[in-house]
């Protein structure tokens, strides 16, 4: 699971607009929406708790437009979480809320930090942090409550709970609220932190230890791509007591589809599980404020693209926390002399005179004149968009990986720290759509030497490739997923069904 991160590239368009451009047959009105056995009539609202890294924010926010464009007798209250290390949240929130008035906005107290070097281990900084704001979640939540004590046309019927915040379980239930688990990662991440509750809570994973089956996985898991806090006592801690909260629940809501992950949500469906509702892609095609943009830049970047071939460029971009030092930038620069092939590369440290004589090999910026281009920044879903992109060489965050599936373009594997070596172990070894360069790789890793990525990017751009096929047919299938009749579109409807029926 993502630990929060710095904003990610803006967007053009916002995947609430293609739902809801694509359901033109659904009615506004939840008085016409039947559920059950009834018709809603009465207002309801649904009270989200997200994590405040802009990962988290992102999916868990375009959910909450999809839901108030669909049914317009749902309100959404957002609980806004003051947390130190992601500054930039608070703003992308309220960018995004200035046009919904049907998402209102109630911040919560700040509260002192946890007496815990984050360093040692982010996930239990974190645990912790949320623990230390319980009492503060239940009273706005009693608050809300209260506010509806008099009156008959309103109620909350759920609390939607990001991962990091499924503590807050013991609060919806004090209170009588339902809690729903919001996974904005995947089924098979889910699967493994539910895996978690059959051993003990010491039971840290050794890097030695053998290959072992997690339900849903087809094939033996090796331990080297699970994320960092199952080797870590304080991490897997962490881990271990929010897994704990997640068979209490009342429904898992993951931003996946079911064409993508069915096996994995067949395999959960074993009465012990709350249901699961895949509704993705979820997918912020705007995005959020973001400090680095350059409106120069971002035009340069895009008449650059406009004029190559069509499927000729890959783009390299390794998120918000992915870059690399000096000598492993040097072997991607060397990789893409020796490839030949085009790019668009994501750097995030400018491309300086200064900075290039340290890190890139002697006259690679001349080189390249008319074969690429390095930024510091990309807009990543406009590239990611545009015809001339033929690959992307990605940190396997899925957001990406969801990002790329939209669009059907095909990934080479990176994965650099979370939940990412088990998204790229998942994209390559279980559903044939990406290809290998590394899918155990982590941050501090020995260097990936430029023989090896030059294979992988030759491979990635050979268009005989079969993932390239595989790719553009999941692309269908993602975007038939959203629409009127879809399988997340339906799964929607059941999810909002089960939370008015059981209220």
């Amino acid at each position: 699971m993502n630990v929060w991160t710095d904003p990610p590239t803006p967007r053009n368009v916002q995947i609430s607009t293609i739902w809801r451009n694509t359901t033109p047959n659904t009615s506004s009105s939840l008085s016409t929406q039947k559920f059950g056995s009834s018709e809603m009539k009465e207002k309801a609202e649904i009270i989200f708790l997200p994590s405040p890294g802009i990962g988290h924010l992102t999916s868990s926010l375009e959910f909450s437009q999809v839901l108030i464009n669909r049914y317009s007798h749902i309100s959404i209250t957002i609980l806004c979480i003051k947390f130190p290390l992601t500054p930039f949240s608070d703003s992308y929130i309220r960018s995004i809320l200035a046009s919904q008035p049907q998402i209102k906005l109630i911040d919560l107290p700040q509260v002192e930090p946890p007496q815990f070097d984050i360093m040692k281990s982010p996930e239990y900084y974190i645990w912790a942090f949320m623990e230390s704001l319980k009492p503060h979640v239940k009273a706005t939540l009693q608050s809300i409550l209260s506010s509806y004590s008099n009156s008959e046309s309103n109620h909350v019927v759920g609390l939607v709970l990001d991962f990091f915040c499924l503590s807050m379980v013991e609060v919806g239930n004090d209170l009588g609220i339902p809690s729903y688990f919001f996974m904005t990662s995947n089924v098979g991440f889910s699967s493994l932190a539910l895996s978690l509750l059959k051993r003990q809570i010491e039971d840290v994973f050794n890097h030695s230890d053998p290959e072992f089956l997690l339900p849903g996985f087809p094939d033996p898991v090796p331990p080297s791509v699970l994320p960092d806090p199952c080797f870590n006592k304080d991490g897997y801690f962490a881990y271990y007591k929010l897994a704990q909260r997640i068979r209490d629940t009342k429904g898992i809501i993951i931003n996946s589809f079911s064409e993508l992950e069915q096996n994995a949500i067949d395999a959960l469906s074993d009465g012990q599980t709350p249901p699961i509702y895949a509704v993705g892609p979820l997918i912020d095609l705007k995005g959020p404020p973001n400090p680095n943009l350059d409106q120069a830049q971002h035009d340069k970047i895009l008449k650059w693209l406009d004029v190559q071939p069509p499927s000729s460029v890959v783009f390299l971009c390794f998120g918000s926390m992915g870059s690399f030092g000096p000598s492993q930038t040097k072997e991607i620069a060397l990789a893409l002399q020796r490839s030949g092939v085009k790019f668009l590369w994501a750097m995030r440290s400018p491309p300086t005179t200064d900075y290039a004589h340290r890190t890139l090999p002697e006259g690679f910026l001349e080189w390249m004149e008319g074969r690429g281009m390095i930024c510091c920044w990309a807009p990543q879903v406009e590239v990611l968009a545009h015809k001339a992109i033929g690959g992307f060489v990605s940190h396997c965050g899925w957001n990406s990986i969801l990002e790329s599936l939209w669009f059907g373009v095909p990934i080479l594997t990176w994965p650099i720290y979370a939940e990412q070596q088990l998204n790229a172990f998942m994209m390559v070894r279980q559903f044939g759509l990406a290809v290998e360069l590394r899918v155990d790789y982590r941050m501090g890793s020995d260097l990936v030497m430029a023989e090896e990525i030059e294979k992988g990017l030759k491979q990635l751009m050979d268009r005989d490739n079969i993932v390239h096929k595989k790719v553009k047919e999941v692309k269908e299938m993602a975007r038939n997923a959203v629409l009127n009749g879809g399988s997340s579109f339906i799964s929607i409807g059941k999810l909002i069904d089960g939370m008015i029926g059981s209220n």
